[in-house]
């Protein structure tokens, strides 16, 4: 069997390198070169534990190879990214031109699975276009929906012991699919059809979304009211039927922050609390670079200079190096679109941004008169609180306000 990977970042490579860990040929594409060159020395171009040594391993034993372009195979994966287009309009061009890329290619036989999170409906709209381009295929090869449900930095972990979510065009492509996840996935796998598991995958996002939606509108609510928002959910979450979640500078990443808009877009009247709790999650990044705005005007007031300002953090969650849709990122921007100067920037998980010049955690933290933490990382928990500083504990480092 070879097995074909069309996208090799933060979703494919990793699984990618999983199935080739397990003895099967995998031939991964990437448009870019650099990828491609990377991945064929045994090295990663994104950070995820554990991965280099999957990834070198596999390619030492000759099972995962990777290219810029696909070849004829037995199963297709399509894992390419789903942007947006105008407002919150979901992109499918990178799966459409995935998906032609493949035409020439497929086979009697063959099976093609989607993982891109994708619009309900996508898989069949390939479908369609499959069997109109390649009409002696109909009924002849596989096509399906799979949704990835994994964490970044537990992902190896959770590719193998997470349940997966399998649906195809018709029962036959369903029970295809779920063959080929047999060979590495050890949590249970759900049948279905592709429309479910399409928004299977949205709802889980959308849920999501919501509940933070919830920690963070009551986060702004204490604020107003003066009270530790962090110490009044500890208390409320002693209910045994209560479990707020935490609140943080927004919600980010390519998935909780993206997800529930393909739901909107398609949907926009019977979504009404998706679409607000998404606004709300949205403007707390807002609010954030607000009050680190307010913060340096009150200090320039009261001490006659401008503040030295340090940004806590870049990515979209902890302890990772994934700045896709980053609400940190997005508030970083905000407070330093006027003005460069007399601000640090610190992302202990990167080594160099292309518009940001980032500072060492310790030495932003000596030097900055305001401190302002977007993203609770582990280096950040390290430190110890400074009250002779005006501090903004937007993440929840401290759990003190």
């Amino acid at each position: 069997m070879l097995v074909q990977f069309i996208g090799l970042g933060y979703i494919g490579l990793p699984t990618a390198a999983v199935v080739a860990h397990k003895g099967v040929k995998v031939h991964g594409v990437n448009v870019n070169p650099h990828v491609v060159e990377t991945i064929n020395k045994g090295e990663i171009h994104i950070v995820e534990p554990g991965l280099r040594e999957v990834v070198r391993e596999s390619v030492e034993a000759g099972t995962l190879t990777a290219a810029t372009e696909p070849v004829a195979a037995d199963v297709h994966l399509v894992v390419v990214p789903t942007p947006f287009k105008g407002v919150y309009e979901p992109d499918i061009s990178f799966v459409e031109a995935a998906t032609r890329k493949l035409l020439p290619l497929l086979k009697d036989g063959d099976t093609y699975i989607i993982e891109s999170t994708s619009p309900v409906g996508t898989t069949e709209k390939m479908a369609e276009l499959i069997f109109r381009e390649r009409p002696e295929l109909e009924g002849r090869i596989s096509v399906a929906y799979c949704p990835e449900r994994v964490l970044p930095g537990n992902v190896l972990h959770e590719l193998v012991h997470n349940d997966r979510v399998i649906g195809g065009i018709d029962e036959a492509s369903t029970a295809k699919a779920i063959e080929f996840y047999r060979l590495f996935v050890e949590g249970e796998l759900h049948a279905t059809n592709a429309r479910t598991a399409e928004m299977c995958k949205l709802t889980e996002n959308s849920s999501r979304d919501v509940q933070i939606a919830f920690a963070n509108e009551l986060s702004l609510i204490c604020d107003k009211a003066g009270i530790n928002v962090w110490e009044l959910i500890t208390l409320a979450n002693k209910h045994p039927r209560v479990n707020i979640l935490q609140p943080g500078s927004g919600v980010g990443g390519h998935c909780i922050a993206v997800d529930p808009w393909f739901i909107v877009a398609d949907y926009p009247k019977e979504s009404r609390l998706i679409g607000t709790a998404r606004e709300l999650n949205n403007y707390k990044s807002f609010w954030c670079a607000e009050k680190i705005r307010n913060a340096m005007l009150e200090f320039e007031l009261k001490h006659g200079r401008k503040p030295l300002t340090a940004l806590m953090g870049l990515a979209f969650k902890p302890d990772i190096d994934d700045l896709r849709e980053s609400p940190a990122k997005y508030i970083a921007q905000k407070v330093m679109q006027s003005e460069q100067d007399n601000f640090l920037v610190v992302e202990p998980n990167i080594e160099e941004h292309s518009v940001f010049k980032l500072t060492d955690v310790d030495e932003a933290y000596e030097r900055a008169d305001i401190v302002a933490f977007l993203v609770a990382h582990k280096e950040f928990k390290a430190l110890d609180w400074r009250d002779h500083k005006v501090m903004l504990d937007f993440a929840g480092v401290f759990k003190r306000s």
